[in-house]
């Protein structure tokens, strides 16, 4: 059995840990009553293209790691740097994935060369 891609893995877990916080602290910024309620409501609206974006590289992230296919791979990590363009405030949450998922497309494209198809 071959073993997982490190750095697709390491994108993955940090992708879907950043997934989940996303969706804990959203869902109490429009949870608020009244007033808070309503800028939490804002707010989402101008981040939910980000978190969208996002949240779709993570799939693609998860897919290219777990089918070992480079093209989900390079996919999620183009999907990571269109959602750090998105929102430029929040590059920090997407831009270690963003690298680690290249470098894991550019190792399973390299692998995928040296090892004959089957």
């Amino acid at each position: 059995m071959k073993s997982l891609n490190k750095c697709l893995l390491i994108s993955f877990v940090i992708g879907t840990m950043y997934g989940i916080y996303s969706l804990v602290y959203w869902g109490g910024a429009i949870s608020g009553e009244g007033n808070e309620g309503l800028s939490g409501a804002l707010a989402l609206t101008m981040v939910m293209p980000h978190l969208v974006c996002t949240f779709v590289a993570i799939v693609f992230n998860g897919l290219g790691l777990f089918l070992k296919k480079q093209w989900f791979a390079l996919v999620g990590a183009i999907l990571y740097t269109v959602a750090m363009i998105l929102f430029p405030m929040y590059f920090m949450f997407v831009i270690i994935e963003m690298i680690l998922s290249y470098i894991g497309f550019a190792q399973l494209h390299k692998q995928s060369k040296t090892m004959p198809t089957e």
